[in-house]
Order: C-alpha cells, then structure tokens, then sequence
C-alpha cells in the first residue's frame, strides 16, 4: 500500500480529536450544535480551549449574521480566548475549505493546533436560495426560471443513468438499503432504522424516478476536528494519529458538458473539444495525485450522496470502477459494510441529511474513527486509507484524504 506522498515533501497534518453533534431536526440555533461539537472534539484530542491557536468556522447563509461570520461566533461562544478566527463558505463543500484552510496555517507554521467547526440548522423542505430579487444570481434562476428544486436535479441525474447506463430505480433503492443499514448503528445519524427496498419503492415519488427515501432530508446538525502539526501531536504523546495527507478544491474547467447546479444550461463545446474528465473526477484525482495513492489503496470512503442515483455517480468519480459500473459494484455487495471497498459506513447523507456547513466536516470525522478502529458496530476491518468526496454549489470541490 503506497502511503508515502507522491513528489515533494509531505504535508501531513494530525487530527488529533473529532466530535459531533448528533442530526435531526431540533429546532435550535446553530451555534449551539457547533458549540456541542467543537467541545467533544476538545475533549477528544485532550486539548483544552485557550490551547487553540487559531479557529475556522465553515459558515452557514441560514445563520444571519452569526452564520455569516461563523468563526468568530463559535469563538465567542466557546469563550473569548484572542485566537485568529477565518469563516469560510463553499456552500456544500464549506467544511473541506475549512479543513483546507486550516491545514494551509498548519503547513505555514502560522499555527500548530487549528478547531474547525461547522453547524446548520436547516429549513424544513427543500433548500432555497436567500430571499430578494437577484435576476444575475445563477441559483435564484435555477428556481425562479426552471422551479428546478434540488430534488428536480437529481432525479435529471437518475433519468441520464437510466438512459446512458441501464440503471434502474430498483439500483437506486440498493443504495438507500445499503446506507439505512449502516446509519442503523451509528449514534449521530437522524435516520437509524434499516429499510428494505420495498419500502423505499412504496415511499412517495417526488421528482420521477426518485422517491422519498432516494432524495437526503435537510437537517440540523454540526461537527468539529482539531487539527494539528505533526511536532505538536508529538508533543501531546500522540506518536500515531490518523493524518489529513491531501486536500482538494479544484473547480470545474472549460467546457462543461455536464449539467450541474445551479447553471440552467452546459458550456457549448463547438470551438473546444470537451476536457477528459467530470469536475467529480477531477475532485478525487487531485487528491489522489497530491496524496500518492490511488483508488486500488482506499479501505473505504465517504461519498455525497445527496440521492441514491448520484453515490452511483461518485463510485465512478472516484475510481472506483468504470464508468457506467456503479450499479454492478453496488449489487455484488462491493462497497456495503462486510464488503471489499465500504463506501459511507456512516449512513451518509441517506442517514443524517444535510446540514449544509458541517457535512465535509462530519465525512473526515467518520473516516478518523474509521482508521483509530473506534467506529463500533459499522467498524471496516483493517482500515488504513480513506477518502471524502463531495462538492458545492457553483463548482467547489471537496475531497480530502486520510491516512493512518
């Protein structure tokens, strides 16, 4: 297994804690999630408050004001203590800027132990952009031009796997099958009662072909990692921590013949030949390329699966299989816990919902449980290498790498 970093030097950083709070619908300020959240993670990598030398918030546009400055908020209500604050926003990629971010002070030596924190608290139904009347903002058209609602777009995607690879709705419900099953055993997913395929094909259709159970609810929730160099962990007596090996951003390049939100129409491709590959494809090859490994050395990962139909779309994304083969991979039992590659033992979004700030946050934590051998019941046997991947509105990507 190649663990060693590809050229150049290696940029390792530690997570020496991870915490959350759990999802659901609580009706309570963010903050408070948040606050939950970075306090367990403290706790969890046995540094205290005042030893945080620098906090990034990933920021929430539901907040107000305090989701808008979101570092500062979680620094205020954890105690005034004079660290540096940064607020970043992604959207849905929003907690892996936050992790980069972090490392990227880390690396720097502009600070050696960095809280990164992310919490939402939800609408009820459907995401919607903020109000007013913005005619030059892509995903207020999205809505007001097309009615092209989140759960609209995915079920677009599920009809181009229909029609391009052969999937079936039956495929789709594999998937939430496979996710209620691991977000059954653990104690942070809202959803934790397993399903069967049946259920999930006499739920409601929403957006045909999608039901009910393909499509992720929105939710409360936050999460927190404290993040260190590799010296401080020494330090501290942590000889071996799970390290953050790679981190990618990347964006979309031109064109782009890929539907996606919010844009309401693809790049021409008339003057230029298309590029090789997806922005989902390019999210995990950076990484890959930056971490030195490849998809054969993965023990498991956590994908975006904002519906059933689009964790098939990452399979492919990330290497995993061909393309047009995640729905083979997925009935062979390849990536369900007990299987060669697991992908979302925590229940993914199918089991907490999106809780837009803390969800790239909540997907590292998992995989630092994951590779400590701490996950309990959904535990990978022998995990050593793990992988996130999702991505945010207006072409933030999101993957980070993890090592142990």
């Amino acid at each position: 297994m190649a663990l060693a970093a590809g050229d150049g030097p290696v940029k390792d950083i530690a997570v020496l804690g991870a915490g959350m709070h759990p999802w659901g619908k609580w009706g309570r300020v963010f903050t408070e999630y948040g606050t939950v959240a970075a306090r367990a993670a403290l706790a969890d990598a046995g540094v205290g408050w005042r030893e945080i030398r620098s906090v990034v918030g990933a920021g929430t546009v539901r907040g107000g004001y305090p989701g808008y400055v979101a570092g500062a908020t979680f620094a205020r209500a954890l105690g005034r203590q004079g660290a540096p604050v940064t607020t970043v926003y992604a959207a849905c990629a929003s907690g892996a800027h936050a992790i980069a971010t972090a490392r990227a002070q880390i690396l720097a030596e502009l600070a050696d132990v960095v809280l990164v924190v992310g919490a939402d608290s939800a609408p009820k139904g459907f995401f919607a952009p903020a109000g007013g009347d913005r005619p030059d903002d892509p995903d207020w058209l999205r809505f007001r031009v097309l009615g092209a609602t989140n759960p609209a777009y995915f079920a677009l995607w599920a009809r181009r796997r229909m029609a391009v690879h052969g999937d079936t709705p039956e495929d789709f419900a594999l998937v939430k099958v496979k996710n209620a099953a691991a977000g059954a055993l653990n104690p942070y997913a809202r959803y934790r009662t397993p399903v069967t395929a049946a259920e999930v094909a006499s739920s409601a259709v929403v957006a045909d072909p999608l039901r009910l159970l393909d499509i992720c609810a929105t939710s409360d929730g936050g999460a927190a990692l404290v993040l260190s160099s590799l010296a401080y962990a020494r330090r501290r007596g942590v000889a071996d921590p799970v390290r953050i090996r790679a981190v990618s951003t990347v964006t979309p390049v031109h064109p782009r013949t890929e539907p996606d939100l919010p844009d309401i129409a693809t790049d021409s491709a008339a003057g230029l030949a298309p590029g090789t590959s997806s922005l989902r494809a390019s999210i995990a090859a950076a990484a890959y390329e930056e971490a030195g490994i490849g998809p054969g050395d993965l023990s498991l990962a956590e994908v975006y699966d904002l519906s059933t139909a689009l964790e098939l779309e990452w399979y492919e994304a990330i290497g995993l299989c061909g393309e047009g083969e995640g729905a083979t991979l997925l009935r062979e039992g390849v990536t369900a816990l007990g299987g060669r590659l697991p992908v979302n033992a925590s229940g993914g979004l199918a089991s907490f919902g999106e809780a837009v700030p803390a969800q790239a946050i909540a997907q590292v934590c998992e995989l630092t449980w994951q590779l400590r051998g701490t996950a309990g019941a959904r535990q990978v046997s022998g995990a050593r290498v793990g992988i996130t991947a999702n991505q945010g509105l207006f072409g933030h990507g999101s993957a980070v790498v993890t090592v142990r």
